[in-house]
């Protein structure tokens, strides 16, 4: 399952993007011991995005590619803050409002106290335009939690941005469309693939396996006991 077509400055920056990835260790390929994902899907594959937190030069060059995709997908001037969701979304958010030059919030999982700022750190007016940023999505649900806690303080949310998007899930973007959330993100394992493939990194029965998961992961996640739909 393909995720949705990118222009070729899009398929660019994810390549640019998985190669980083694949270089400071953050991609792991275990077809033999598969991962149990927070949705209950079994992969191949797992990615760590935090791990970027360690490495200045590969995160300046992702920071550049994300505001780049962000404002080349969502607008130069149409947005007036950035959100970054508990917690592994909250550097990324840090980064990426000081390279736009634009106030930075971050959301709480659960509120704290009362109030409208239960939820949220940071200050804003009522009605601004948030962009909510995070690591990665296999699917939207976490991302759909975040966007009502901002819409209840007052944010006007349309769209979000990832890192990382598996984009092999079906229906992983049904949750935010039905809230009307646009997901942007920079890779996904499609082009984690063709890089470690072009590299030659990982064995070849690791690499013909995600494939196979890539193609049908939800066959793939019922064979190795994960969910089925």
């Amino acid at each position: 399952m393909q995720s949705v077509s990118r222009t070729p400055e899009q398929k660019q920056a994810g390549l640019i993007t998985a190669r980083i990835l694949l270089e400071i260790g953050a991609v792991n390929f275990r077809p033999e011991e598969p991962y149990t994902l927070t949705s209950g899907w079994k992969s191949p594959v797992y990615i760590d995005c935090r791990k970027v937190i360690s490495f200045p030069r590969a995160r300046r060059k992702i920071v550049e590619l994300a505001a780049a995709a962000i404002t080349s997908g969502i607008g130069f001037e149409s947005t007036e803050a950035i959100a970054g969701g508990e917690t592994a979304g909250i550097p990324y958010a840090a980064w990426i409002s000081d390279a736009l030059s634009l106030p930075m919030l971050y959301v709480r999982k659960q509120p704290k106290g009362f109030g409208r700022n239960a939820q949220i750190e940071g200050d804003f007016k009522d009605g601004d335009r948030v962009v909510l940023v995070e690591d990665l999505a296999s699917d939207g649900a976490s991302k759909v939690n975040f966007c009502q806690a901002l819409r209840k303080a007052g944010a006007t949310v349309t769209d979000t941005f990832v890192v990382f998007f598996y984009g092999v899930f079906p229906g992983a973007l049904k949750s935010l469309e039905e809230v009307g959330v646009n997901m942007h993100y920079l890779a996904n394992w499609w082009d984690v693939l063709e890089v470690a493939e072009e590299e030659g990194q990982f064995d070849k029965a690791a690499l013909d396996e995600v494939r196979k998961f890539l193609h049908d992961p939800v066959a793939w996640s019922k064979f190795h006991g994960g969910r089925e739909a």
